[in-house]
């Protein structure tokens, strides 16, 4: 019998479709961190994981975990089931999926020696901070995090949402050393390459780290009808001015890969009738070279001391969040390849992530690799994110057939 025959397709469509009509909006889905929709794709994977021979288990910060006591070295997979607003439906569950499939596969096979566990990390797409879940299990997530980490929409605390959601007081699994050879993550590429080149597998080589700024102007307030263009301290002005000079100036200090953008701004009073005395934007850098990092900081805060200089507005830099990059293992990589030479005609790419995933986090204590299948137009954190069904059965088996490479026969 072929490795082929036994990825069971439908299966995987079938709890993909699932998973998608559990807080469904349009062809996507609303599940923010802690939603009564989140809870129940949670719930949802329980009852799988028990199928599949599994222990499940809803941990103390939201992360489900599905484990074996097969005896053998053990393979962790897995990817997080919450969404952003409004967005995808295979963004996280599809990872998670391929990890259920995993399991239920390969565990069953006694020419295996070890086992496919599973996880489902919390929080990873941002809600209350960054990459929670997974922070908490590698150790790396601090009660004082927690007591600090608020709903980005509605700013209840995560205490409260914990409590809420009735996992308050539960313990935070933490990951037992030696026990996982690594940890294995599929996701949707959220980007164009595979598509565009008529790939079918991603072979992610690195994941960017991300660094986060928040950037303050101080101005004066005063009346839009009385005050002299002359006489302004504009805050709101100052500040659009400082991103027409990002991009005229970052080009000649950033890598070839470097992305930056400005997420948000928010003008003080933001009344038409009132110049601006302050203004605040939030503003992201993401590369896979720390130097590229430091030097374009570098350049934020020269950038920010001459906007000072002219007295007509004071600039603040705040360093907010600090992502360092994460190297996906050479090992990993080669599994990929192999599994994708049998399964996906060899089509397959080495990329890097311009996004960041768990498998960063969990690179930290472990060897970690990711898989990538193909996004349709590149469109990602919307409603209309999608993937062809035959490119998630083939990414599927090569997933499965990738964690068989990864487990001692």
């Amino acid at each position: 019998m072929s490795d082929r025959s036994q990825v069971d397709g439908d299966r995987v469509l079938a709890d993909l479709n699932a998973l998608r009509g559990i807080g469904a909006y349009k062809s996507g889905v609303h599940k923010p961190t802690f939603s009564e929709p989140h809870m129940r794709s949670l719930e949802w994977l329980v009852g799988r994981l028990l199928e599949a021979g599994l222990v499940p288990q809803i941990d103390g910060i939201g992360n489900v975990l599905g484990t074996t006591e097969k005896s053998g070295p053990k393979l962790l997979a897995g990817s997080h089931l919450e969404s952003q607003d409004f967005a995808g439906w295979l963004d996280g569950p599809l990872g998670v999926v391929y990890a259920l499939e995993a399991a239920r596969v390969i565990n069953p096979d006694p020419n295996v020696n070890g086992a496919v566990e599973v996880a489902a990390w919390c929080d990873e797409e941002g809600h209350f901070g960054h990459f929670l879940g997974s922070r908490s299990y590698v150790g790396a997530l601090t009660e004082a995090d927690i007591d600090a980490a608020t709903d980005r929409n509605s700013g209840r605390t995560m205490r409260q949402a914990l409590r809420d959601v009735g996992v308050a007081g539960r313990p935070r699994a933490v990951a037992e050393p030696g026990r996982h050879l690594g940890y294995l993550e599929a996701h949707i590429e959220q980007g164009e390459t595979l598509e565009s080149g008529g790939l079918k597998i991603g072979v992610v080589t690195s994941i960017v780290g991300i660094w986060q700024y928040r950037i303050t102007f101080n101005g004066q307030q005063n009346h839009a009808g009385t005050t002299r263009m002359a006489a302004r301290r504009d805050a709101g002005l100052a500040l659009a001015r400082f991103c027409v000079a990002i991009d005229d100036r970052f080009p000649e200090s950033c890598g070839p890969r470097t992305v930056w953008t400005t997420g948000r701004i928010t003008l003080n009073p933001g009344a038409p009738s009132i110049i601006p005395g302050s203004a605040e934007m939030l503003f992201q850098i993401r590369d896979d070279d720390p130097h590229v990092i430091d030097r374009l900081e570098d350049l934020l805060r020269s950038m920010a001391v001459q906007v000072g200089t002219d007295g007509r507005c004071t600039v603040e830099v705040e360093r907010i969040r600090v992502g360092s990059p994460a190297i996906m293992d050479e090992t990993f990589q080669h599994a990929i390849v192999a599994a994708s030479g049998r399964f996906a005609d060899g089509r397959c790419l080495r990329m890097p992530s311009g996004a960041g995933h768990d498998a960063q986090i969990l690179a930290t204590i472990m060897p970690a690799g990711m898989l990538f299948v193909p996004s349709i137009g590149g469109i990602s954190h919307h409603w209309s994110e999608n993937t062809a069904d035959d490119d998630i059965v083939t990414g599927a088996e090569v997933f499965v057939e990738a964690c068989r490479y990864l487990l001692p026969k």
